[in-house]
Protein backbone atom coordinates (compact mmCIF):
# COMPACT_ATOMS: atom_id res chain seq x y z
CA UNK A 1 0.00 0.00 0.00
CA UNK A 2 1.45 3.18 -0.63
CA UNK A 3 2.30 5.59 2.22
CA UNK A 4 -0.22 8.48 1.44
CA UNK A 5 -0.87 11.70 3.71
CA UNK A 6 -3.40 9.77 5.35
CA UNK A 7 -1.28 7.37 6.47
CA UNK A 8 1.11 9.38 7.65
CA UNK A 9 -1.62 10.99 9.93
CA UNK A 10 -2.70 7.92 10.79
CA UNK A 11 0.93 6.59 11.76
CA UNK A 12 1.59 9.96 13.85
CA UNK A 13 -1.53 9.26 15.81
CA UNK A 14 -0.96 5.87 16.38
CA UNK A 15 2.25 7.03 18.16
CA UNK A 16 0.44 10.22 20.18
CA UNK A 17 -2.60 9.61 22.08
CA UNK A 18 -4.93 12.21 23.40
CA UNK A 19 -7.37 11.85 26.22
CA UNK A 20 -10.44 12.02 27.36
CA UNK A 21 -13.07 14.30 28.70
CA UNK A 22 -14.88 14.49 31.74
CA UNK A 23 -17.35 15.12 33.93
CA UNK A 24 -18.74 17.51 36.02
CA UNK A 25 -22.47 19.32 35.75
CA UNK A 26 -23.88 22.23 37.22
CA UNK A 27 -27.46 21.60 38.81
CA UNK A 28 -29.57 25.02 39.87
CA UNK A 29 -32.10 24.27 43.00
CA UNK A 30 -34.81 26.77 43.82
CA UNK A 31 -35.39 29.08 46.33
CA UNK A 32 -37.99 30.94 48.43
CA UNK A 33 -38.84 34.21 47.97
CA UNK A 34 -39.30 34.91 51.96
CA UNK A 35 -40.49 37.90 51.16
CA UNK A 36 -43.93 37.27 48.93
CA UNK A 37 -44.04 33.53 49.88
CA UNK A 38 -43.80 32.79 46.33
CA UNK A 39 -40.99 30.30 44.62
CA UNK A 40 -38.18 31.35 42.42
CA UNK A 41 -35.91 29.79 40.38
CA UNK A 42 -32.39 30.75 41.41
CA UNK A 43 -30.29 32.09 38.76
CA UNK A 44 -28.46 29.08 37.27
CA UNK A 45 -25.03 29.75 38.09
CA UNK A 46 -22.01 29.43 34.81
CA UNK A 47 -20.26 26.49 34.35
CA UNK A 48 -16.68 26.12 35.64
CA UNK A 49 -14.17 24.41 33.58
CA UNK A 50 -11.55 22.24 35.42
CA UNK A 51 -8.18 23.31 35.25
CA UNK A 52 -5.45 21.27 33.45
CA UNK A 53 -4.10 19.85 36.25
CA UNK A 54 -7.65 18.27 37.34
CA UNK A 55 -8.05 16.64 34.07
CA UNK A 56 -4.05 15.28 34.08
CA UNK A 57 -5.75 13.55 37.78
CA UNK A 58 -9.01 12.43 35.76
CA UNK A 59 -7.80 11.19 32.74
CA UNK A 60 -6.49 6.83 32.16
CA UNK A 61 -3.61 5.75 33.30
CA UNK A 62 -1.54 2.91 32.98
CA UNK A 63 -3.23 -0.03 34.29
CA UNK A 64 -6.80 1.37 34.12
CA UNK A 65 -7.79 -0.17 31.07
CA UNK A 66 -6.93 -4.22 30.80
CA UNK A 67 -5.39 -5.37 27.87
CA UNK A 68 -4.28 -1.81 27.26
CA UNK A 69 -1.16 -0.02 28.08
CA UNK A 70 -1.73 3.91 28.47
CA UNK A 71 1.51 6.71 27.83
CA UNK A 72 1.69 10.33 27.41
CA UNK A 73 1.19 11.22 23.57
CA UNK A 74 4.73 12.30 22.15
CA UNK A 75 5.47 14.97 19.77
CA UNK A 76 2.59 17.61 20.72
CA UNK A 77 -1.00 18.24 19.15
CA UNK A 78 -1.02 20.73 15.96
CA UNK A 79 -2.35 24.16 16.44
CA UNK A 80 -6.03 24.95 15.84
CA UNK A 81 -5.06 27.33 12.95
CA UNK A 82 -2.78 24.81 10.97
CA UNK A 83 -5.83 21.98 10.72
CA UNK A 84 -8.12 23.24 8.25
CA UNK A 85 -10.80 22.08 6.04
CA UNK A 86 -11.18 23.14 2.83
CA UNK A 87 -14.92 23.94 4.05
CA UNK A 88 -14.88 25.63 6.93
CA UNK A 89 -18.18 23.41 8.45
CA UNK A 90 -16.01 20.48 8.45
CA UNK A 91 -13.28 22.25 10.54
CA UNK A 92 -14.69 20.15 13.43
CA UNK A 93 -13.72 16.64 11.87
CA UNK A 94 -10.83 17.03 10.59
CA UNK A 95 -9.57 18.67 13.99
CA UNK A 96 -10.63 15.76 16.28
CA UNK A 97 -8.78 13.09 13.93
CA UNK A 98 -5.56 15.27 14.43
CA UNK A 99 -6.14 15.21 18.37
CA UNK A 100 -7.56 18.46 19.17
CA UNK A 101 -10.61 18.93 21.54
CA UNK A 102 -13.12 19.79 19.94
CA UNK A 103 -14.35 23.86 20.47
CA UNK A 104 -12.82 26.42 22.70
CA UNK A 105 -11.91 24.40 25.44
CA UNK A 106 -10.52 26.02 28.33
CA UNK A 107 -8.17 23.19 29.46
CA UNK A 108 -7.21 20.17 27.93
CA UNK A 109 -5.23 17.09 27.98
CA UNK A 110 -4.82 13.57 26.56
CA UNK A 111 -3.37 10.68 26.65
CA UNK A 112 -2.71 7.59 23.77
CA UNK A 113 -4.07 4.18 24.73
CA UNK A 114 -2.84 1.56 23.01
CA UNK A 115 -4.15 -2.29 22.75
CA UNK A 116 -1.35 -5.00 23.84
CA UNK A 117 -1.15 -7.86 22.23
CA UNK A 118 0.26 -11.55 23.01
CA UNK A 119 3.57 -12.42 21.12
CA UNK A 120 2.95 -15.03 17.93
CA UNK A 121 3.86 -18.58 19.28
CA UNK A 122 4.82 -19.48 15.47
CA UNK A 123 7.27 -17.29 13.99
CA UNK A 124 8.61 -17.23 10.16
CA UNK A 125 12.36 -18.50 10.16
CA UNK A 126 13.09 -19.23 6.81
CA UNK A 127 12.97 -17.95 2.77
CA UNK A 128 10.33 -20.62 2.45
CA UNK A 129 8.36 -18.98 5.13
CA UNK A 130 8.65 -15.82 3.51
CA UNK A 131 7.64 -17.31 0.14
CA UNK A 132 4.40 -18.11 1.53
CA UNK A 133 3.42 -15.26 2.50
CA UNK A 134 3.75 -15.43 6.38
CA UNK A 135 6.09 -12.93 6.92
CA UNK A 136 3.46 -10.80 5.34
CA UNK A 137 0.49 -11.60 7.18
CA UNK A 138 2.53 -11.84 10.42
CA UNK A 139 3.41 -8.00 9.27
CA UNK A 140 -0.26 -7.10 9.42
CA UNK A 141 -1.09 -8.80 11.98
CA UNK A 142 1.63 -7.11 14.35
CA UNK A 143 -0.25 -4.03 13.40
CA UNK A 144 -3.75 -5.14 14.04
CA UNK A 145 -3.40 -2.75 17.36
CA UNK A 146 -6.42 -0.27 18.35
CA UNK A 147 -4.06 2.81 18.75
CA UNK A 148 -6.59 5.28 20.42
CA UNK A 149 -5.97 8.99 21.01
CA UNK A 150 -7.87 10.28 23.89
CA UNK A 151 -8.64 13.78 24.71
CA UNK A 152 -10.24 15.52 28.03
CA UNK A 153 -11.20 18.83 27.67
CA UNK A 154 -13.32 21.20 29.94
CA UNK A 155 -15.51 23.84 29.01
CA UNK A 156 -17.00 27.46 31.05
CA UNK A 157 -20.08 27.61 30.14
CA UNK A 158 -22.13 26.01 27.44
CA UNK A 159 -18.91 25.89 25.55
CA UNK A 160 -19.44 21.60 26.13
CA UNK A 161 -22.62 21.85 24.48
CA UNK A 162 -21.05 23.85 21.59
CA UNK A 163 -18.18 21.67 21.03
CA UNK A 164 -20.87 18.80 20.65
CA UNK A 165 -23.08 20.42 18.34
CA UNK A 166 -19.74 21.42 16.16
CA UNK A 167 -19.15 17.60 15.93
CA UNK A 168 -22.39 16.64 15.38
CA UNK A 169 -23.58 19.33 13.10
CA UNK A 170 -20.42 18.63 10.56
CA UNK A 171 -20.80 14.93 9.94
CA UNK A 172 -24.34 15.39 8.45
CA UNK A 173 -22.78 18.75 6.40
CA UNK A 174 -19.66 16.92 5.61
CA UNK A 175 -21.12 13.24 5.09
CA UNK A 176 -20.32 13.65 0.86
CA UNK A 177 -16.45 13.56 1.87
CA UNK A 178 -13.88 16.54 2.40
CA UNK A 179 -10.17 17.67 1.80
CA UNK A 180 -8.22 19.44 4.22
CA UNK A 181 -4.82 20.33 5.59
CA UNK A 182 -3.41 18.97 8.93
CA UNK A 183 -0.06 21.12 9.61
CA UNK A 184 1.27 20.55 6.01
CA UNK A 185 0.00 17.78 5.14
CA UNK A 186 -3.40 16.96 2.43
CA UNK A 187 -5.79 15.00 3.43
CA UNK A 188 -8.71 13.50 1.54
CA UNK A 189 -11.89 11.41 2.99
CA UNK A 190 -14.59 10.65 0.54
CA UNK A 191 -17.10 10.30 3.04
CA UNK A 192 -18.15 10.66 6.72
CA UNK A 193 -20.99 8.08 8.09
CA UNK A 194 -22.28 8.34 11.32
CA UNK A 195 -21.99 5.34 13.87
CA UNK A 196 -23.71 3.79 17.05
CA UNK A 197 -22.45 5.73 20.05
CA UNK A 198 -21.64 4.40 23.38
CA UNK A 199 -24.28 6.07 25.13
CA UNK A 200 -22.37 6.83 28.09
CA UNK A 201 -22.51 10.78 29.36
CA UNK A 202 -24.99 12.95 29.09
CA UNK A 203 -25.22 12.96 25.00
CA UNK A 204 -22.63 11.88 22.63
CA UNK A 205 -21.95 11.30 18.88
CA UNK A 206 -19.99 8.32 16.77
CA UNK A 207 -18.61 8.78 13.21
CA UNK A 208 -16.75 6.87 10.67
CA UNK A 209 -14.70 9.35 8.60
CA UNK A 210 -13.12 7.43 4.92
CA UNK A 211 -9.67 9.00 4.19
CA UNK A 212 -8.80 8.03 0.40
CA UNK A 213 -5.55 6.60 0.63
CA UNK A 214 -4.68 6.87 -2.97
CA UNK A 215 -4.30 3.95 -5.96
CA UNK A 216 -7.48 3.15 -5.53
CA UNK A 217 -7.52 2.47 -1.45
CA UNK A 218 -9.83 3.47 1.35
CA UNK A 219 -9.69 3.53 5.26
CA UNK A 220 -11.83 4.02 8.15
CA UNK A 221 -10.70 6.22 11.30
CA UNK A 222 -13.48 6.21 14.26
CA UNK A 223 -14.11 8.43 16.51
CA UNK A 224 -16.66 9.19 19.59
CA UNK A 225 -17.20 12.35 21.34
CA UNK A 226 -19.08 12.04 24.27
CA UNK A 227 -19.83 14.88 26.47
CA UNK A 228 -19.94 14.73 30.84
CA UNK A 229 -21.26 17.83 31.70
CA UNK A 230 -19.04 20.90 30.66
CA UNK A 231 -16.21 18.59 29.92
CA UNK A 232 -15.96 16.70 26.72
CA UNK A 233 -14.71 13.33 26.40
CA UNK A 234 -12.72 12.58 22.71
CA UNK A 235 -11.30 9.39 21.31
CA UNK A 236 -10.11 8.55 17.93
CA UNK A 237 -8.73 5.23 16.81
CA UNK A 238 -6.99 4.10 14.40
CA UNK A 239 -5.44 -0.01 13.12
CA UNK A 240 -3.14 -0.03 10.79
CA UNK A 241 -3.20 -3.44 10.56
CA UNK A 242 -7.00 -3.36 10.10
CA UNK A 243 -6.59 -0.61 7.38
CA UNK A 244 -4.53 -2.99 5.48
CA UNK A 245 -6.25 -5.69 5.35
CA UNK A 246 -10.12 -4.22 5.62
CA UNK A 247 -11.02 -5.74 8.40
CA UNK A 248 -13.53 -4.12 10.62
CA UNK A 249 -12.63 -2.34 13.70
CA UNK A 250 -14.10 0.56 16.05
CA UNK A 251 -13.31 2.89 19.02
CA UNK A 252 -13.04 -0.07 21.76
CA UNK A 253 -15.69 -0.05 23.87
CA UNK A 254 -13.29 -1.15 26.94
CA UNK A 255 -11.90 2.24 26.98
CA UNK A 256 -14.64 4.10 26.75
CA UNK A 257 -16.34 2.69 29.86
CA UNK A 258 -13.19 3.02 31.57
CA UNK A 259 -12.52 6.46 31.03
CA UNK A 260 -16.28 7.34 32.05
CA UNK A 261 -16.24 5.02 34.58
CA UNK A 262 -13.39 7.76 36.40
CA UNK A 263 -15.66 10.45 34.99
CA UNK A 264 -18.27 9.60 37.35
Amino acid sequence: MKRSPGVRLCATLAVSALSLALVTGCSAGGSKDSGGGRGTAAAKPAAKALSAAELKRLILAQGEVPGYKVEPVQGGTPARSKVKAADAQCDPLLRVMTGIAPGDPAAETNRMVQQVKKAPTDKATSMDDLADGKFEDSLKDSMDIDTTVVVLSSYDGDGAQQALRSVSGATKACAGGFTGDQAGDKAKFTKVAEEKSSGTGDESVAFAATSDMEDGDTAPVHVEVVRHGNNVATYMTVNLGAMMTQKAYSVPAAVVKAQAAKLK
